[in-house]
């Protein structure tokens, strides 16, 4: 793996998206349940990772059904995320997520974005070595990403959940689990209808 690869895994991971707005509203009820969410998007990275190693992200990235058809589920799944957040319950300190629940969504997350294949065919294939394989080069790219996600994303919860503290059975935090329900419908919209 090529050293320049580490700048760029920093910035794919510390840009804002749904992921962030994924581990963040699981933060809010929680920092195991923000670990759990983060552990599920770095499944679905990996996911992708490993599909473009193997050629099949190839086939989505060329295929402009298949990029549509991904790109509309995943845009509804983040929408349904969002809507989940904000006509939820809104009781935090009475709810219980279930760690699995919030791995679920975060794995939703990373799969539901079909960006992801674009991207790793695109960049992946920049950074393997001459002569070597490229299954194993991508892997390690992406348990880099991977690395990255999860101490980015464990710092994240941490301070959410020293805030949440705070703010638990009030209305602000009611408001700001709304608010990231809406930022989660907006990101689903913006995936479902954007271009390549």
């Amino acid at each position: 793996m090529h050293w320049a690869f580490l700048p760029i895994a920093a910035l794919l991971t510390i840009t804002p998206g749904p992921a962030t707005a994924t581990v963040v509203r699981s933060a809010i009820r929680g920092r195991r349940l923000a670990l759990m969410s983060a552990l599920g998007n770095s499944a679905g990275v990996l996911t992708w990772a490993l599909l473009s190693a193997l050629g099949i992200s190839a086939l989505v990235a060329a295929s402009e059904a298949a990029f549509i058809v991904l790109k509309v589920v995943g845009g509804l799944t983040l929408i349904y995320l969002g809507l989940r957040s904000v006509f939820g319950q809104g009781q935090l300190a009475e709810v219980r997520p279930r760690h699995r629940t919030a791995f679920r969504d975060g794995l939703a997350t990373g799969l539901a974005n079909p960006k992801l294949a674009v991207f790793f065919v695109a960049l992946f294939p920049q950074f393997v070595p001459e002569g070597s394989s490229v299954l194993p080069a991508a892997l390690g790219m992406a348990a880099l990403v991977v690395a990255f996600d999860l101490v980015w994303f464990s710092l994240l919860a941490l301070l959410v959940d020293r805030t949440r503290r705070a703010l638990v059975g009030s209305a602000l935090a009611r408001r700001v689990e709304r608010l990231l329900g809406a930022v989660l419908i907006g990101l689903g919209v913006r995936v479902a209808l954007e271009q390549r």
